[in-house]
């Protein structure tokens, strides 16, 4: 009788501990993270679901990846509190801080604060590469990425507006917005558009792999660098997760020294970032209409 009252007790005991055990798990927040659509969602769903299997190891806390459908939805999201911490360019990252009191950047690629836009043409055009803005595009028909890209529109349109002195759709024929890099660089690929303007990164990957598109496409002109993607994370998680939890999600992505992990930004490494590295953009956007 009693090693059967020893044992009930060790089983009870155990199933205590069991379930003390989830309740705890069940207790601990969940951080949710997005990124910015600036490539198709198969590629970014493989990106970040491996940052996210990092970061739950780094942090101690459930951690996931939520899609987002565009740009504008990466920072709705941030504001309504769907996700905590976000990948964003830099004009969505002012945007997405601006939303939530407190909200702060915490790390940035050591490429990001000279960050370049590229400016392409289909082959036929006859454009070259030059250090010069290319004038004799003037009259041809024009794509941005999408519309609150950093990279994809913010300078690129403020390049044309400072080089021309002329608004993008009166220097060009036709203006449009492909909705993300991979986009712009394939409609020009295919003369859907004559010339437009994009992440440099996102050219680069694909001369790397030898996609196809590069065959009729060519970079004609090079931006002067600027500040561009960061992380960035709400100003009430310390609240959430425990005091310095922000500092801990920062320590962890200045950390994130895996290549096949940086490779998928790409970035050869990330650094830490504060806010005030962001204001040429705040300065730009309100100059544009895009910010308050």
């Amino acid at each position: 009788m009693v090693l059967g009252l020893a044992v009930g007790a060790v089983s009870t005991f155990a199933f205590l501990g069991a379930s003390l055990s989830v309740a705890q798990a069940q207790d601990t927040p969940t951080l949710y993270f997005s990124a910015i659509p600036d490539d198709d969602e198969t590629r970014l769903m493989q990106r970040f679901a491996a940052v996210a299997d990092y970061l739950e190891a780094e942090l101690g806390v459930p951690v996931e990846y939520v899609p987002v459908k565009d740009y504008a939805g990466s920072v709705v999201a941030f504001r309504n509190d769907q996700i905590q911490l976000g990948w964003f360019g830099g004009l969505s990252g002012v945007q997405a801080r601006l939303a939530v009191p407190g909200s702060r950047a915490l790390a940035q690629g050591e490429e990001d604060m000279t960050f370049v836009s590229y400016f392409i043409a289909h082959k036929d055009t006859g454009l070259e590469e030059s250090d010069s803005f290319p004038m004799a595009a003037e009259g041809m028909t024009f794509t941005f990425g999408a519309q609150t890209s950093t990279s994809g529109r913010l300078f690129p349109d403020f390049h044309i507006r400072e080089q021309t002195g002329k608004a993008p759709d009166e220097f060009f024929s036709r203006v449009g917005f492909s909705g993300d890099h991979g986009q712009t660089l394939r409609l020009v690929s295919t003369g859907a558009y004559q010339v437009g303007a994009l992440n440099y990164t996102v050219y680069d990957t694909a001369v790397q792999e030898n996609a196809p598109e590069v065959a009729t496409t060519r970079v004609i002109w090079k931006t002067p660098p600027y500040p561009d993607y960061n992380w960035a994370i709400r100003g009430d998680v310390d609240a959430r997760f425990g005091e310095g939890f922000a500092d801990r999600v920062q320590a962890a992505l200045v950390g994130m020294t895996d290549p096949d992990l940086l490779a998928s930004f790409p970035r050869k490494a990330f650094v830490p970032a504060a806010n005030e590295d962001y204001e040429a953009i705040l300065e730009t956007g309100r100059t544009l209409g895009l910010l308050d």
